[in-house]
């Protein structure tokens, strides 16, 4: 993206600690000395790093041998703890997200704020009503040290580190993340943000968000990300774990705006219980490649799941995304909504996965995929995968190519657009059933995103 305006990036100075570039258990042991964490953590984090090596790297999926696993800086500290004081935060890191607007919408739109600068979270801040009200809204890091045994009952369950290379990259190096506790009957109204920044070339950004949403609790938690416009690549591989209980909702959100030199490979994850809802909103614009399946384990009878996902794949890039909906009780429900668009040669791609185990009874799950095909060199797939294990259970799925109709363009057009306006219009129309779901101030980020992606994209 020539007018992509997250592409800067700021000198730090001195990191508080900066490890040699390559993966190490030695490299492992000081990141878990340095965070000061329990025996147990280490022992995860070794057991992990011990699978890693014996894993393949995934060829399912998009490209991913051109990753350069020993050019990688896995650990970089900013600063030495997270700050609750915006003032507090230094200069350098400071002006990057003022830059990118993160003070305003606490001020402004938000309940609490977190900010991941490289490995660690630099400034966390929640209301003092919700907190009163035992919400918790904290780095990974300071939750594992003010809940271990919250950390330690949930950690690694939903996703655990034998379940993908990523994974057990992630739970070896891990590094800042949300933790989020909701107790029962808690309904946080407004957003809870994190915003997640790579600053440094060659940097792996690994956090790790844990939510727990606790009986008849309502939470909608939203992350935004982004990195400089360097020219050798970057690495995120995140993992989430949400627990949603009995008649829970948890809501997750997340803008990507990574830029073209970020492998963004991430794992999420939910369980749902009896008469709960897990509801993943997934926008993807950024990124060189992404692979972003986010999963629900609908174990609890009335449960249910829904994934509204987007995906702008342009020049260079390949979006590889979808849902997976795990029916695994009786009367649970799903739905899962994909809009793609591919432009300049990009590819997008639906990848998803409707089980319906032979317990899931009278279960019912839809599946639509539209993708938009803006010029002849790009490129959208669709690869569902339905296995269905009772004779009880309805699941519905359609798919739908287009591309542009010049009828439309025309009728625009005599209205006193220009061709690129008319094209941006269409594609808004096109994407609104997702953006519609967005808080207000993110569907207009959204959809100024979109508009940077599309000026002079077509013809």
């Amino acid at each position: 993206m020539d007018s992509y305006t997250l592409g800067f990036h700021s000198d730090t100075g001195d990191y508080r600690y900066r490890a040699p570039k390559g993966l190490s258990e030695s490299l492992v042991r000081e990141l878990s000395r340095q965070k000061n964490e329990p025996p147990w953590m280490l022992d995860i984090r070794l057991a992990a790093l011990a699978q890693f090596y014996e894993m393949a790297i995934p060829t399912w999926g998009a490209n991913l041998s051109d990753i350069r696993w020993d050019d990688i800086h896995y650990y970089l500290k900013p600063v030495e703890r997270p700050y609750k004081n915006w003032k507090e935060v230094p200069d350098e890191v400071r002006k990057v997200f003022d830059a990118i607007g993160v003070p305003e919408a606490e001020r402004e739109q938000l309940a609490g704020v977190g900010g991941q600068y490289d490995s660690e979270v630099i400034y966390h801040s929640l209301h003092k009503t919700l907190s009163k009200k035992g919400v918790v809204f904290l780095s990974m890091d300071e939750g594992l040290k003010q809940y271990p045994e919250i950390v330690r009952k949930y950690f690694g369950t939903i996703v655990p580190y034998g379940d993908n290379k990523l994974a057990a990259l992630n739970t070896a190096v891990w590094s800042g993340g949300s933790f989020v506790y909701v107790p029962s009957g808690v309904d946080v109204q407004l957003p809870l943000q994190a915003y997640f920044r790579i600053n440094s070339e060659n940097a792996g950004q690994f956090e790790r968000t844990l939510i727990v949403a606790e009986k008849g609790a309502r939470v909608h938690y939203v992350e935004g990300c982004s990195a400089p416009a360097f020219s050798s690549a970057s690495l995120h591989a995140a993992v989430v774990e949400v627990i949603v209980e009995n008649g829970a909702k948890v809501r997750y959100t997340t803008v990507q705006n990574w830029y073209k030199n970020v492998y963004n490979l991430v794992t999420k994850r939910a369980t749902v219980a009896a008469d709960g809802v897990m509801e993943w909103v997934d926008c993807n614009l950024g990124s060189k490649i992404t692979m972003k399946y986010p999963s629900c384990i609908l174990r609890g009878e009335r449960a249910r799941g829904e994934m509204l996902s987007i995906a702008v794949a342009g020049e260079g890039q390949h979006q590889d995304a979808g849902a997976k909906m795990h029916h695994l009780a009786p009367h649970t429900t799903s739905r899962i909504i994909s809009k793609s668009i591919s432009k300049g040669g990009g590819r997008s791609s639906y990848r998803g996965m409707v089980t319906m185990a032979p317990t899931a009874i009278g279960a019912k799950s839809k599946v639509v995929c539209d993708a938009l095909i803006l010029d002849p060199a790009s490129r959208s797939d669709t690869y569902p995968t339905n296995r269905i294990l009772t004779g009880a259970a309805t699941v519905e799925h359609e798919a739908t190519v287009s591309k542009i109709g010049e009828e439309q363009l025309l009728y625009l057009m005599s209205r006193g657009m220009t061709q690129v306006e008319a094209e941006g219009m269409i594609v808004r129309g096109f994407l609104e059933p997702v953006v519609a779901e967005l808080p207000l101030e993110y569907a207009v980020e959204l959809n100024r995103l979109v508009n940077m992606e599309m000026e002079g994209s077509v013809g």
